[in-house]
């Protein structure tokens, strides 16, 4: 026995309801704000396209040297030196950066590591602008997940009070 003309129009019907359905939602969920430890954080906000063009030139010429230019710092980083600092952190997603919210990312970035954790890493509010390290913060933001990237972004809307 042969489905009648009728059915097969109800299913492709409901198949194409379907498919409206779930795109509309997926639509609609990657603007809603994302819920984590039961705040609602706004969107994660979209990488700027000449930011990231900036940020990779000015990383490869101030922090590849030490951080590597793939992103993916010292080898055994989590090993200190003979002198009890840490070598240099990856910032990809096997790092701990996406762990930090942007102002104390952009804090380190100006004035150095913190000395009380021995760390070498040197202050540059004197060589670049406030502009050029969000810039360069971009540009290591766009090595990291999806997850990473929301993770970032609660920890820096919850904890800066930052709403962009």
């Amino acid at each position: 026995m042969r489905p009648s003309r009728s059915i097969w129009i109800l299913v492709s019907a409901m198949m194409l309801v379907g498919a409206v359905f779930l795109f509309w939602n997926i639509r609609v969920s990657d603007n809603a704000p994302v819920i984590m430890g039961g705040t609602a954080v706004p969107p994660v906000p979209t990488l700027d396209a000449e930011w990231l063009a900036e940020g990779k030139l000015l990383y490869a010429q101030h922090c590849a040297s030490c951080h590597g230019l793939a992103l993916q710092g010292a080898p055994d980083w989590k090993k200190p030196l003979a002198d009890g600092s840490l070598p240099p952190p990856p910032h990809d997603n096997s790092g701990h950066t996406w762990h930090h919210q942007d102002g104390l990312l952009l804090s380190i970035t100006a004035n150095g590591g913190d000395p009380a954790h021995n760390s070498k890493m040197p202050a540059f509010k004197n060589t670049l602008t406030e502009a050029q390290m969000v810039a360069i913060l971009e540009f290591i933001k766009s090595a990291w997940g999806r997850e990473e990237r929301e993770f970032q972004w609660w920890m820096t809307a919850t904890r800066d009070g930052v709403e962009r």
